[in-house]
């Protein structure tokens, strides 16, 4: 016990007021980040979090014709899974996903040109390639449809001229999943054209001038400094365009239309739901379709991440 307790007592008050006085700061600024983020989280909750639980219940359940509800258990995922409509949907989708992905190495070569130094009008180039990915997607489509037509497309004129025969590439089954990839690859190269020009602006340029005084010439450069400091942008690029081929609908929607005779041939899984849910009122089995697609692209984006380990190189 000590012999001056009123000290002691001050001794012990001075050791906690700095410990309370740390703590207060960091309670202030625990309080001002939650303030910030609340408007996204509660949007995130209230626009994505919770339609997902709705979503997830729904693909239980079967509705009436005019409204309601009812408990079905797993029927409708049963259905999903013995649909052959689905299997070709998800077919057709994933060959999307894979034409989808040829606009990276197209981005790639082309902000590696546009990134020359010396080379004026880049950002003009750049406006030009990043136009086609914000024009609609509806007039992106009657564009094409114009450009494929197979009695007067553009497309076919040209190709006359080689004396190629006139084909309709947007109707033919054999060639219009691939004619609606083409527009996909030409309509999203921009996008992808910015984020790279980016990424390869931020790798410095003492690595290109040192290869050079080594005698490394553009290629080698390209491959040994761009192209490996250059994997973590190439690596968000790449889930970027997973999930959005993954996604693609109104592209498709627009461009066959529904007297097309390829319709069933280049149907996605996203409009198969769109089939589904507002035309055949089969609300029950589009949820259930989209919760397995929503579990479909969460396992290709988790692959992503698991393979990103052997090929992207953090400075």
């Amino acid at each position: 016990m000590s012999l001056f307790p009123a000290t002691a007592a001050a001794k012990s008050a001075g050791r906690r007021a700095p410990r309370a006085a740390a703590r207060r700061p960091a309670s202030r600024g625990q309080r001002a980040a939650y303030g910030f983020i609340a408007p996204l989280g509660i949007g995130f909750a209230v626009f994505y979090f919770w339609p997902m639980i709705q979503t997830f219940y729904f693909s239980f359940t079967e509705f009436g014709p005019f409204g309601g509800h009812t408990w079905t258990g797993t029927d409708n995922y049963a259905r999903v899974l013995r649909d052959v409509t689905v299997w070709q949907a998800l077919g057709n989708t994933l060959v999307y996903c894979g034409i989808g992905l040829l606009a990276l190495p197209l981005a790639i070569v082309v902000a590696a040109l546009l990134n020359r130094r010396g080379l004026r009008g880049v950002s003009v180039y750049r406006a030009l390639y990043f136009v086609p990915f914000v024009t609609l997607p509806v007039a992106v489509g009657l564009v094409w449809n114009w450009l494929y037509n197979g009695d007067f497309g553009l497309l076919n004129e040209i190709l006359g001229w080689f004396g190629v025969d006139r084909h309709y590439w947007a109707s033919d089954p054999s060639t219009a999943v691939f004619a609606i990839g083409a527009v996909m690859v030409w309509s999203t190269t921009g996008y992808y054209l910015i984020i790279i020009m980016a990424g390869i602006k931020s790798i410095p340029q003492d690595y290109y001038e040192a290869a050079e005084l080594d005698g490394a010439g553009p290629l080698r450069r390209f491959f040994t400094i761009t192209l490996p400091l250059l994997s973590p942008t190439l690596f968000f690029a790449s889930v970027i365009c997973m999930i959005q081929s993954l996604q693609t609908f109104d592209l498709i929607y627009i461009m066959m239309g529904e007297k097309n005779p390829a319709v069933g041939d280049t149907q996605s899984v996203v409009g198969l739901f769109y089939k589904w849910a507002f035309m055949e009122n089969a609300q029950g089995a589009a949820a259930a379709l989209a919760f397995l697609l929503m579990l479909l692209i969460a396992g290709l984006t988790y692959l992503q991440f698991r393979l990103q380990r052997k090929w992207v190189h953090y400075g």
